[in-house]
């Protein structure tokens, strides 16, 4: 039973020297093995590794893989033109020599990045003060970041990393200046709409009059054309009356005599005051009809 304990405890120590003195390194990683806090090997390639146990020796993994670094100023950048710029950028970086990385920054990679992050927003500084804002918005946005990433590579060396690419994710005008431009932008657009609205009301009543034109015109011309064809009527009616009146004046006299009457007892409630014998009755008399008008022929 001694001899069975025995053997799972030095099982046991052999189990913990090896956890201890054995470890992996990932392909997507850098194996630094310290001895008594200083470097003594960086491993690059990937696959079961072995040390010698702590306190001689500890290892610190750092990674090797493109890391994102976002700006976190905003302070304001003057331009060629004594404009006042706000840029967004980021960068890309990777560890490429592990001893310088630690000499320069430790282990963390916080430290590195609030040193580069420092560095990269100077070099902007020192490229956009030699352009115009025309230049750094469109016409050379390419070849500042260019600029700016070559002006970085030999100081990223001595950090012990490659500046893959710096890029801007942005270009604003600082608070002050964008409300201004917006509320410049809004005035001009307030303008152009009021010009619009304008223009709309002149054709409006350009198009009422001229269609209020059209119909006079040819209220008029339909006026013009309804007395022409009512003359000609009247004229061809009176033509008619005229030779069939000629043919028998005495039918005329008694037919304008009932005219007369139609129009004058219209109503049952028109009332005459006449003479019995005045001439206003002479054909309901038949005194028109009995006495031939001079040189006429008698009626058979």
């Amino acid at each position: 039973m001694n001899r069975i304990g025995l053997f799972v405890a030095s099982v046991l120590i052999v189990l913990m020297i090896l956890s201890s003195t054995l470890f992996i390194v990932d392909q997507k990683q850098f194996g630094v093995i310290y001895a008594l806090g200083e470097i003594k090997e960086v491993i690059i390639e990937p696959g079961l590794k072995a040390k010698l146990p702590p306190p001689f020796q500890n290892v610190v993994f750092l990674d090797r893989r493109i890391q994102t670094l976002d700006s976190t100023e905003t302070r304001a950048i003057f331009t060629a033109e004594k404009k006042s710029l706000v840029i967004d950028w980021l960068a890309k970086w990777r560890i490429i020599d592990a001893r310088q990385f630690i000499r320069n920054n430790g282990t963390d990679v916080r430290n590195l990045e609030s040193r580069l992050s420092q560095v990269i927003q100077a070099a902007f500084n020192e490229e956009v003060t030699k352009r115009t804002v025309r230049g750094v918005l469109s016409d050379e946005r390419d070849k500042v970041m260019q600029d700016v990433r070559n002006r970085l590579l030999d100081e990223a060396k001595s950090f012990g990393i490659e500046l893959v690419d710096i890029r801007i994710k942005r270009v604003d005008f600082v608070a002050d200046i964008t409300d201004a431009v917006y509320r410049r932008m809004q005035s001009e657009r307030q303008r152009v709409a009021n010009e619009l609205r304008a223009q709309g009301v002149a054709e409006g009543e350009r198009i009422r009059a001229d269609a209020d034109k059209q119909r006079e015109v040819i209220l008029a011309e339909a006026y013009r054309d309804a007395q022409k064809i009512k003359g000609e009527g009247d004229a061809k009616a009176s033509a008619l009356y005229a030779d069939a009146f000629g043919r028998d004046p005495q039918f005329a006299q008694f037919y304008r005599s009932l005219e007369a009457y139609r129009a004058s007892f219209r109503n049952r409630s028109d009332v005459m005051v006449l003479d019995p014998t005045s001439e206003f009755f002479r054909a309901m008399r038949g005194g028109a009809l009995a006495t031939p008008a001079p040189g006429a022929a008698p009626r058979r």
